[in-house]
């Protein structure tokens, strides 16, 4: 390790000493430092290093931030990780938020919003928390009525509006900026609904808890206010949003509608404000699959992914009749049968997989010392475990036939594949040796997942003796 490195570690090591209140004093002071300007050496990377410690310690520290961070405050709970371009209802992806930022700054409202940040900076520095939020405040006031007379003109000239998504730059211009001003005019009733009345966690949501929350969800949208009254659906949205980041599973968000209409049935559920449940799960679950499209092409573990599409999807048809034709079982129908399209091909494709790594080469294929491909057989047996995944899940995620047909195919050959594994393990030379002991380590895994520890024990404990076997028949035979 370079002296540098050493370094490093010598501060990572003493970082991890300090108590939790040391840390969180030293983030502070050194945000501040940032804040007014300071550029002592190495003041960003210590930043970087305390906040990777933190957060292995599970340590939550509210940080200074800066005019851009307070300004975004209120966005916090509706703000998601996935890519710009994906849509889900009462939300806003955080890599937007930069974008924006600087449209609001550059094109939106220069003057007033370099002024009010310098003030917000001014007053972080300080450490003067009341005046930076009321800072704040009149910033968001005067982006609100910018925002408002921007967007009511882009509606009205296409031209204007191209230019807006030209200025902003994200994938869903209009969308996203119009999801600010929803969220930032009901601020103080979203803030209020978060902050001091909806449970912090909801373990369990059955019908004590079901109703105190629709409770406080119809009573934040029967405020009386002029701005209020006309984003009612809003209300409802942002909501539903809040509530369904503290269920455990967010699925059941599907029971506040259900509860508000007294039925299961999708007709009269969708006669009732608390529809919006069934909107936002579905468009969760949506974003779920981009998400498993995506994981796929990486081939990364899905099966996670695979469990959440399948609860969210098995949730939805156990809370309500979607048995009917509407467009809420149209939606979820169309959402499974893209499922089915994706998952079949990958399905599909892991037992050609399994064969290719497996099959038997004559001696001359085999180049000495040569061995499978490590990242093949690893991504080889990840797919094996992913048919495995999908077996568990294969009615809500329409693979029933596939999956089965598939598992038998691989039960099958790696049965048949095993024995002249070990026959040819027995028989190999010191050349071929190491690429038939790679196969059969490769079988041995795949086997784990399909027949089992016990199985794959075995199996190796077979190839053990199978190399014991050949060193002394061949050692026989040049005696």
């Amino acid at each position: 390790m370079t002296s540098d490195g050493q370094s490093v570690e010598r501060l990572r090591d003493y970082l991890r000493t300090l108590k939790p209140e040391a840390r969180a004093m030293l983030v502070t002071e050194l945000e501040r430092g940032v804040l007014r300007g300071d550029e002592a050496a190495g003041n960003e990377f210590v930043l970087q290093e305390l906040r990777r410690t933190i957060r292995a310690a599970g340590q939550a520290v509210p940080r200074i931030g800066d005019a851009a961070r307070l300004f975004f405050a209120p966005l916090e709970p509706f703000l998601i990780d996935d890519g710009a371009d994906h849509k889900r209802v009462g939300r806003l992806a955080r890599v937007s938020l930069e974008p924006i930022w600087e449209w609001i700054g550059r094109d939106l409202m220069p003057a007033e919003a370099k002024a009010l940040s310098d003030d917000i900076n001014r007053a972080l520095v300080a450490d003067d928390g009341v005046k930076a939020e009321l800072l704040t405040r009149a910033l968001h006031e005067r982006a609100i009525q910018r925002i408002k007379e921007t967007i009511d003109a882009a509606g009205a000239d296409e031209k204007m509006r191209r230019r807006l998504v030209v200025q902003v730059g994200t994938p869903r211009a209009f969308e996203d900026v119009d999801s600010l001003l929803r969220i930032l005019v009901l601020r103080d009733v979203l803030g209020d609904l978060a902050r001091r009345r909806l449970p912090k966690h909801l373990r369990t949501f059955e019908r004590e808890q079901i109703d105190q929350v629709k409770a406080l969800v119809e009573a934040a949208a029967a405020q009386k206010s002029p701005d209020l009254a006309a984003r009612k659906t809003d209300i409802f949205v942002c909501g539903l949003v809040l509530v369904m980041g503290r269920l455990a599973l967010p699925w059941q968000l599907i029971r506040l509608a259900t509860r508000a209409a007294e039925s299961d049935d999708a007709a009269r559920v969708a006669e009732t404000p608390f529809a919006n449940a069934v909107a936002i799960v579905l468009s969760e679950i949506e974003c779920m699959v981009s998400e498993l499209r995506v994981e796929l092409k990486a081939r990364r573990p899905v099966t996670s992914l695979l469990k959440g599409i399948h609860d969210a999807a098995r949730g939805l048809r156990t809370e309500m009749d979607l048995s009917v034709d509407s467009p809420w079982s149209r939606q979820l129908a169309a959402i499974r049968t893209d499922i089915s399209a994706l998952l079949k091909a990958e399905i599909e494709s892991t037992p050609g997989r399994v064969r290719r790594l497996l099959r038997p080469r004559p001696p001359n294929e085999i180049a000495p010392g040569a061995l499978l491909d490590a990242i093949d057989v690893s991504d080889t047996e990840m797919l094996v475990e992913f048919v495995d995944a999908c077996r568990s899940y294969a009615n809500e995620l329409a693979v029933n036939e596939v999956t089965a047909r598939t598992w038998l195919e691989l039960q099958h050959y790696l049965e048949t594949a095993d024995k002249g594994l070990l026959d040819a393990l027995r028989q190999a030379g010191a050349a071929d040796r190491p690429f038939r002991q790679s196969q059969a380590e490769a079988a041995i895994r795949f086997c784990r997942t399909v027949f089992g520890a016990d199985y794959a024990g075995l199996l190796a404990k077979a190839a053990e003796i199978a190399v014991q076997t050949g060193t002394v028949e061949r050692k026989s035979v040049r005696a």
